[in-house]
């Protein structure tokens, strides 16, 4: 049997997704830009893939700019507001994602201050300390929505009623959320949102950044002016409608799936924790439908996802954007987990078309596959 259980690294592309994309690649293949037919009905099928994007996060069509990725969102929202500023400080926390992290990182070489904030154990931001930080020259708060690796939920309405208040520019990356908790931009009080189509059963290569209307960015990318001058690029049509398509999907079955995947990703919380000490990673309750994650003591994450890929199970260790880093993973660092323990950690992430019967299967490997490593481990000290 094959089971795939690493939706949090990308999904497959959903049949109605490939059947919208289609026609673009061959008959519809106008650039958006072109004042002839074809490129009328190419830029007809764009802002229409806008409107279908906002609707999903509850935003306005002219407040959606396509990017290639979820980490190019992430880069142009940061680096958009910074380089805007031209100095300052930002605000964020030690659990982000590389693409958060990294544009920080970077950011600081270039003069700005950064402050990341730590988390508690279960990997949640107190907003008592994101209003602690702020100073007179903060011009930016950027949270994630959920975290990739361990699927805890951020206070982000809490947060944004922080940075409105201070009159602070919000952003928060949505990649790992969108699409599979509700979201409403207006409620969370968000400026600025991260998108990604392949996490949502859409094509790679696509992703989208919600600004919300009078947000001043300066682009990342300079060219031909597309996107209003946010992204110069010629659209990825084809990509674009795929993803438009997606949204629609997810809007239509979103609470169908959370519910059928929360009730697997539950079981699998149940009897992962009756093998000998096994920890779950991130919030028990406040965390993704889809996500279960672990650290088992004793083992190697790494020879445990090739075990059980051995037996036909996808699952990742850490996240999939740095999984073939040696060091262990910041996130569990981050929610003080010992360096050791942490690199034996298992993430198991579900998708609207897994099954019981894998489940079954998976929760009947895995026991099997952690004894055999634990035999062979010189972490391995049964008490």
């Amino acid at each position: 049997m094959k089971v795939y259980l690493d939706h949090a690294a990308t999904t497959p592309v959903d049949k109605e997704v490939l059947e919208a994309m289609l026609p673009f690649f061959d008959e519809k293949f106008g650039n958006a830009s072109s004042l002839h037919a074809y490129g009328r009905e190419a830029r007809e099928a764009l802002e229409k893939s806008k409107e279908e994007v906002a609707k999903l996060i509850n935003a306005d069509a002219d407040e959606i700019i396509f990017t290639g990725s979820g980490t190019e969102s992430d880069n142009l929202a940061i680096k958009g507001i910074a380089f805007k500023h031209g100095k300052g400080h930002i605000i964020t926390s030690k659990i982000e994602h590389p693409a958060v992290l990294e544009t920080c990182k970077y950011l600081e070489k270039k003069g700005f201050d950064v402050t990341f904030l730590p988390v508690d154990e279960y990997g949640l931001v107190k907003p008592e300390d994101v209003e602690n930080a702020i100073r007179d020259d903060t011009i930016l708060i950027s949270i994630m929505h959920a975290n990739n690796e361990i699927g805890t939920i951020e206070p982000i309405e809490e947060i944004g009623e922080i940075a409105r208040k201070h009159g602070i520019l919000f952003h928060t990356d949505a990649v790992q959320s969108a699409g599979k908790i509700e979201i409403d931009v207006k409620k969370i009080n968000v400026d600025l949102l991260s998108m990604s189509s392949h996490k949502i059963y859409g094509p790679k290569g696509v992703g989208a950044l919600y600004v919300r209307r009078g947000v001043k960015l300066e682009p990342v990318l300079h060219g031909g002016g597309h996107e209003k001058g946010m992204r110069s690029s010629t659209e990825n049509v084809a990509g674009i409608v795929g993803f438009a398509k997606a949204c629609e999907i997810c809007r239509r079955r979103m609470h169908e799936d959370a519910d059928k995947i929360t009730r697997l990703r539950d079981k699998i919380i149940k009897e992962v924790l009756k093998i000998e000490e096994s920890y779950l990673t991130g919030h028990p309750t406040r965390r993704l439908p889809n996500n279960a994650s672990f650290y088992f003591k004793g083992i190697e994450g790494e020879s445990l996802v090739l075990m059980l890929d051995a037996k036909g199970i996808a699952t990742s260790t850490g996240s999939a954007c740095s999984s073939k880093k040696l060091q262990a993973s910041h996130v569990l660092l981050a929610i003080g987990i010992r360096p050791e323990d942490a690199h034996g950690s298992l993430r198991v992430t579900l998708g609207r078309e897994n099954t019981e019967e894998e489940i079954d299967y998976f929760l009947e490997v895995l026991p099997e596959v952690v004894e055999e490593l634990r035999k062979i481990s010189p972490m391995w000290h049964k008490k």
